[in-house]
């Protein structure tokens, strides 16, 4: 028999993760300053109704003055149910726009059938968006990618992008005049699916290209669920690696002057050890939760 009790302390002990994890996130990379407009984009999913939702929580402690709007784009997607985040987002109390511009139409009659959808779609909804951040006077974009999209997205570009080059917490926009914000950064998929179900978001499905089958990044989300299960912590670490580059032990001429690189003569802890293998931890590094957990114990 289940412990309602056991479950409750469950729920609290996510909610505390979440809080702090977004809190920490938004920290380190300075995404929120006082005065700041922030735009919320709301897509129906589970991570955007997360984002809105731990962030109206942190906005209500945070010891600065900052103003959420929650905006969604509606695609016009048949069978699409306009009326779940009107309705949802009036009983929050949070301002809020809907913008209706028919993008699925274009990106149908653009795309054989069959072909990946998401790039044209992602540009035609990032174009609007802007439009649409302009207009509501927003200064700061925020987007509800999670630990999980930022490292599939960084497997994407090795693979077959040939790039080391993943998703950044915070940016400025491709026009210049947005700054780009993801404050689910350090959050963990799996959080984000368990916190939707005890808050009972009303998902809203994605039937134009979340649905489409033999996606690459589908792929690499079924690898990293694999390796989390198997090595547990190694996702984690991965996060962490991103966190802690040394360019002088990658290969990019762009980052770290090889062609003038010169001896010294002196010892340099940072050096290469050339003759001998690199030596793993005896121990597993520290994981990103536990950093946190250790950065807000005095709290």
């Amino acid at each position: 028999m289940v412990n309602p009790l056991k479950i409750e302390r469950e729920d609290q002990k996510l909610e505390k993760r979440l809080c702090r994890e977004m809190g920490q996130a938004i920290a380190d990379y300075n995404m929120i300053e006082a005065g700041d407009r922030v735009m919320v984009c709301l897509s129906g999913g589970k991570d955007s109704y997360a984002l809105l939702d731990i962030l109206m929580k942190l906005q209500q402690r945070a010891p600065i003055d900052f103003e959420l709007i929650a905006v969604n784009l509606d695609q016009k997607q048949p069978g699409f149910p306009a009326e779940v985040l009107p309705n949802y987002l009036s009983k929050l109390g949070v301002k809020f726009h809907i913008e209706t511009q028919d993008t699925y139409s274009v990106v149908k009659k653009v795309i054989p059938e069959g072909k990946t959808m998401c790039s044209l779609c992602s540009r035609l909804r990032r174009g609007i968006l802007y439009k649409v951040a302009r207009e509501l006077g927003c200064n700061k974009i925020a987007l509800g990618h999670h630990r999980d999209d930022i490292l599939q997205t960084l497997l994407l570009n090795m693979f077959f992008g040939a790039k080391l080059k993943g998703m950044p917490a915070k940016l400025v926009s491709d026009n210049g005049e947005f700054m780009v914000i993801r404050p689910l950064a350090y959050v963990a998929e799996k959080d984000l699916i368990r916190w939707a179900q005890v808050r009972e978001f009303p998902i809203i499905p994605c039937t134009l290209c979340g649905s489409q089958d033999n996606l690459q990044r589908q792929h690499m989300k079924d690898m990293l669920k694999d390796w989390e299960k198997r090595f547990p912590g190694r996702v984690d670490n991965m996060l962490t690696a991103l966190q802690n580059v040394v360019p002088s032990h990658l290969m990019d001429r762009k980052l770290f002057p090889f062609e003038t690189l010169k001896t010294t003569g002196e010892d340099n802890a940072e050096g290469d050890t050339a003759f001998d293998e690199e030596p793993l931890p005896k121990t597993p590094t520290r994981l990103l939760g536990e950093q946190v957990i250790a950065l807000t114990s005095s709290d």
